[in-house]
């Protein structure tokens, strides 16, 4: 057969093949999966934080230096993640996507995030422009984006014998990206984890007063309430 032909016999098989769908509270291992028509269906919330004006980094600075800040964001955010009870799932360049599941698992996220912006801004920032006058004296400075989601998605395992991986399919790793890209606060969740997180990760300061402002926005032709934030909180 062709190469052609094993592709259309590859998009045939995977039409009709039946989805042999179970439930976890947990992401599961590639190996618990079947290649051909495993899936299985879990209730988790995906945060996604981006590294903000990373062309501009990479063009502008030595490349030496880009790649530090690069690390820096990565190993940090990563640490904090795993800090919350969340796991890893995958790197996007200058992304990364988590996932966090359980009880406390919007609280976690939220108080990831505030953490991550924490680090972003009074530890990776000053540090760069002290070190680097290119960083201190460029026109855009080290930021960053957030975006965090809920709900129920379904695992597949996609790719070929030999060369293959986990997809998570549903709203919340796709919103939780969108949402990493707005600039306006350091910090987005939908309204499902707002109203399901602990009070802990609402209110802060003191007196105590609300972190995060609602605003409406819409996605895929969804007009949705969403809530920003720009409040740091020390690891």
């Amino acid at each position: 057969m062709s190469l052609y032909d094993d592709i259309v016999s590859d998009v045939s098989t995977v039409i009709n093949t039946t989805w042999k769908k179970g439930n976890g509270n947990k992401i599961p291992s590639t190996s618990d999966i079947a290649l051909a028509g495993g899936a299985v269906e879990i209730d988790a919330t995906y945060l996604y934080t981006d590294l903000a004006d990373s062309s501009k980094i990479a063009k502008e600075f030595d490349r030496r230096i880009a790649a530090k800040i690069f690390k820096s964001f990565h190993s940090t955010s990563c640490r904090l993640i795993r800090e919350h009870g969340g796991e890893i799932l995958s790197f996007d360049g200058d992304r990364v996507l988590a996932v966090f599941y359980g009880d406390s698992k919007n609280t976690n996220a939220a108080n990831c995030a505030l953490k991550i912006n924490y680090v972003v801004t009074k530890v990776i920032r000053p540090k760069f422009e002290n070190k680097y006058d290119v960083v201190r004296d460029a026109g855009f400075k080290i930021s960053h984006g957030t975006g965090i989601d809920t709900g129920t998605v379904l695992i597949i395992r996609a790719g070929v014998r030999g060369s293959n991986d986990l997809v998570s399919l549903g709203r919340g790793p796709n919103l939780a990206a969108k949402l990493s890209d707005l600039r306006n606060a350091r910090s987005y969740i939908t309204s499902a984890v707002y109203k399901s997180m602990h009070e802990s990760v609402r209110l802060g300061g003191s007196p105590k007063q609300e972190m995060w402002e609602s605003r409406s926005w819409e996605f895929l032709g969804e007009k949705m309430t969403i809530y920003r934030s720009s409040w740091l909180r020390k690891p």
